[in-house]
């Protein structure tokens, strides 16, 4: 057989080709490697594989990581009672708790040996380094009203975006069903009262439950119709929590609030909402710590009882 000379196109190609099969400059990323580069608050994270050792530090971490199919090595409790949110069930069975959201218990953490920390700024930035140097920290920029662009920002880490578009669209249509089943929503003002050991809370506009009263297309009490997580009122101004469904909880321990003071009071009995019936209380793990998908969907099955 006669060897014809290589060309200079022929040596180009074959060049290139050898170039890409060893990987080199201008190859695309193996499909093994699987590394994502994840933008969040505090930068960029490099993120190998599907991590499968995951450790949340804040109540909506956890909620959205369980929503997508993934049970965390460890979490952390909303307070010092060293519990975590109680409607989620046997969700949490395997779940180390490792600490509070104020305090994370950096060397258990450490001990999961997790693949993946994801929290926010809002709580960690002042401890950033020090998760980051454990393994891989995602953090979102702030809690509550922004929840619904954490559970995006959570798949990306997590490797499971798809999961994540699946659970939002399922959030969003039972938002729509949930408040067609009260003919207009938007003429039902919704009352959120808080009660905790710091002051008693009317939640507005933007906040988690703020957001998934909206989407459910809800009106709001004028008192609540602000753009701020929420406003402090006293006990003599509880008048304000007027709606025509009031919903209420504690936060914590309730000897350590006003509550008790406030619900047997006169100024509550008042309301009008309260003497027809219309006001309830709800679980504050629920409707105030959940911060994410599990609970969004809990809340808007709970406010389906209430149609008329």
């Amino acid at each position: 057989m006669v060897r014809r000379p290589l060309t200079a196109v022929t040596a180009a190609v074959l060049i290139t080709a050898a170039m890409a099969a060893c990987g080199g400059p201008g190859a695309a990323p193996s499909p093994a490697d699987g590394t994502r580069t994840v933008t969040h608050a505090m930068g960029t994270a490099e993120i190998a594989g599907t991590p499968e050792r995951v450790v949340v530090l804040d109540t909506g971490e956890l909620d959205t990581v369980l929503a997508l199919g993934v049970t965390p090595a460890g979490a952390v409790a909303a307070d010092a009672t060293g519990t975590l949110q109680s409607y989620l069930g046997d969700r949490l069975d395997g779940v180390e708790q490792v600490g509070t959201i104020q305090q994370p218990d950096l060397e258990a953490i450490a001990a999961l040996a997790p693949d993946l920390i994801l929290t926010n700024k809002s709580r960690h930035e002042d401890i950033y380094d020090r998760l980051d140097a454990i393994a891989p920290t995602v953090m979102a920029e702030r809690v509550g009203v922004a929840w619904r662009e954490n559970v995006a920002l959570a798949g990306e880490a997590l490797g499971r975006v798809a999961e994540a578009d699946a659970a939002m669209a399922e959030y969003r249509a039972k938002a729509q069903q949930t408040g067609a089943r009260f003919g207009d929503p938007s003429q039902l003002a919704v009352s959120m009262v808080r009660f905790t050991g710091e002051s008693i809370r009317l939640y507005g506009e933007a906040s988690f439950i703020g957001t998934v009263l909206e989407d459910g297309g809800f009106g709001r009490p004028q008192a609540q119709q602000v753009a701020e997580t929420f406003t402090e009122v006293s006990a003599e101004e509880i008048g304000r929590a007027e709606g025509d469904l009031v919903f209420y909880s504690t936060f914590g321990d309730e000897g350590a609030t006003d509550a008790a003071t406030v619900l047997g009071g006169p100024l509550w009995s008042r309301l009008a909402a309260v003497r027809s019936g219309d006001a309830h209380e709800v679980s504050d793990d629920l409707w105030y710590l959940g911060i994410g998908p599990i609970a969004a969907g809990q809340i808007l099955d709970e406010l389906a009882t209430y149609a008329p």
